[in-house]
């Protein structure tokens, strides 16, 4: 029976704790080391399981899940590594923690522990998240499958070379605030047209949700798609060139460029030397 440590108890924690208990994993094998009590005690009743420390939830388990901020990985690190890991069991390090490489969790780790590095974005919490893998130098294609086998309970998983996981943190590891943020403006836009708040959130979501599906299922390109949608001299090829004359595609290339640059910057400590070590 495959048994998780999961340390950290935010969002993206606490809702790959619930999909791998809806995924069929017993409460007993998922353990959770949260530094802030109050927030451990909550996660751990609302779900059944167990909170404990860092050192006692990873000395037990075969899969750590290091789910924290990037300022905080030192300190978490640094807990590990006092505890008793085991080599020969091949006990696996998911890494979800945004800039920070697979190399980073090394100097302090037993040497040739096989280091997964995720990029999960926050529609985890709906069953519905993209989580990108990408293997440290110790990680087998087994530890790849078994890591994926697992995320695979709260949405869609591939698989790049680490070195794009920066672009991957851009696209869709902060990409849903991109859509937050158009289905903000449409609602209030479809607001200001004389809707009510309620019924254009109910519009955009619908649109969103139906664009998203057809996207998905189609064999057609988003190219295709928009084409398709777009009859010359309509409304929406008005609303499109409006878009294009303010520079909309301009617009998203600047943005997710800025997105992957402060990713790699997150991983370069403010001195440039290694966080561990």
């Amino acid at each position: 029976m495959t048994r998780i440590a999961v340390i950290g108890g935010g969002r993206i924690g606490e809702a790959l704790i619930a999909g791998l208990i809806e995924g069929g994993l017993p409460t007993g094998s998922v353990v959770l080391a949260e530094k802030h009590p109050a927030r451990a005690e909550a996660v751990a009743t609302q779900f059944g399981i167990r909170a404990t420390s860092v050192v006692d939830a990873v000395e037990g388990a075969d899969v750590i899940v290091v789910a924290v901020k990037p300022d905080d990985v030192d300190s978490v690190v640094t807990q590990m590594s006092k505890a008793e890991l085991n080599g020969e069991r091949e006990q696996i390090v998911v890494s979800m923690a945004a800039g920070v490489p697979a190399s980073r969790y090394e100097p302090k780790l037993p040497a040739g522990i096989p280091i997964v590095r995720v990029m999960p974005n926050t529609p985890m919490l709906v069953g519905e998240a993209m989580s990108v893998l990408a293997p440290g130098r110790h990680a087998r294609s087994e530890h790849i499958e078994a890591v994926r086998k697992l995320l695979g309970t709260v949405g869609r998983t591939a698989v790049v070379a680490e070195d794009k996981i920066d672009a991957v943190t851009a696209v869709s590891g902060s990409g849903p605030a991109y859509f937050f943020l158009m289905a903000e403006a449409m609602v209030d836009a479809a607001v200001g047209l004389g809707l009510t708040r309620e019924t254009a959130t109910t519009l955009v979501t619908q649109t969103m949700v139906g664009s998203a599906a057809m996207l998905d299922r189609s064999d057609e390109s988003a190219t295709e798609l928009r084409a398709g949608v777009t009859s010359p001299g309509g409304t929406t090829a008005a609303a499109l060139a409006e878009l294009e004359r303010r520079g909309f595609r301009a617009a998203v290339l600047d943005a997710v460029e800025a997105a992957k640059a402060r990713s790699v910057a997150l991983g370069i400590p403010p001195d440039g030397t290694p966080l561990l070590g």
